[in-house]
């Protein structure tokens, strides 16, 4: 058996993982595929690559294309979803805070620096005319640990995806103030580039065993009540989410890895732009 250690977030788009494991449907192709949860989010999953924990990654777009600039040895093999993903932002439900300018010179709650709640804060700003070189950021590890540091003033808001965080604003835990789209599909699947280089094979085998699943997943019968008991959601709210997301199954266009480049670029968040073949490996 091959063994393959993948990571992501524990979130509702991870769900066809879970499903394809569960029918031990990598097993069957000789592949022992581990998945692990990264509440962390996309810095800890950067860094587990990094450390080789894990050999592949669904992770946000921005993210990886930011780390494998900063020397992740990785390549990007498909876009997972194509659909934008939908940052709530978040402040403390007895927070005065009530618009999206009532945040402007606060400071944001981010799991890590080069998260996506890092990345997106800038991006936020930017579409709201802020002045970037202005804001403030706490360092707060994951959404339990924005739940702890928002009510006790570690930190002024937190982004995080719309959907997941629902259920805490249901709650009264969190008041959601704004949303935040990516400009950009949101997830994609990043490989180390040692295992491409090795075994090329089994990567493209795990693709099409998950993209099986994702071409049909919306077919599943009661799929959303699954969704909803699994992740503690309302149900009108994953109906809402399943008719807003798009699973891919091709790799990311050039035109695409091009506009995530120029907006990083643009805010300092790289120092200058790859090209397309540098930041992607195409499986033939």
């Amino acid at each position: 058996m091959k063994k393959i250690n993948i990571g992501g977030v524990p979130e509702h788009f991870n769900l066809a993982w879970y499903l394809t494991l569960k029918e031990r449907a990598y097993e069957k192709e000789g592949i022992n595929l581990r998945w692990k949860d990264y509440p962390g989010g996309t810095g800890a999953m950067c860094k587990a690559l990094r450390n080789e924990k894990i050999d592949i990654a669904v992770i946000l777009t921005e993210g990886i294309i930011k780390d494998i600039i900063a020397g992740n040895p990785a390549k990007i093999v498909q876009t997972y979803v194509q659909s934008p993903l939908i940052w709530g932002i978040h402040v403390a439900a007895d927070a005065t805070y009530n618009t999206i300018d009532d945040l402007e010179g606060t400071k944001a709650a981010i799991s890590r620096f080069g998260s996506g709640s890092h990345l997106m804060a800038y991006i936020n700003a930017e579409n709201n005319g802020w002045d970037t070189d202005n804001l403030g950021f706490e360092v707060i590890n994951n959404l339990e640990g924005a739940i702890d540091g928002l009510n006790k003033g570690k930190g002024d808001y937190f982004m995080w995806e719309h959907f997941t965080t629902k259920p805490l604003v249901d709650q009264g835990i969190f008041k959601r103030v704004a949303d935040c789209p990516t400009p950009w599909p949101c997830f994609v699947i990043a490989v180390r580039s040692e295992l491409l280089a090795e075994d090329e094979e089994t990567v493209k085998t795990v693709l099409r065993i998950i993209n099986e699943m994702t071409s049909k997943f919306k077919d599943i019968p009661n799929i959303d009540e699954r969704i909803a008991v699994r992740y503690e959601q309302q149900l009108d709210d994953v109906q809402k989410w399943l008719s807003l997301t798009e699973w891919s199954q091709e790799l990311i266009d050039e035109e695409t890895i091009e506009k995530v480049q120029e907006k990083l670029l643009s805010l300092d968040i790289i120092p200058e732009k790859w090209s397309y073949k540098s930041l992607t490996h195409k499986l033939v």
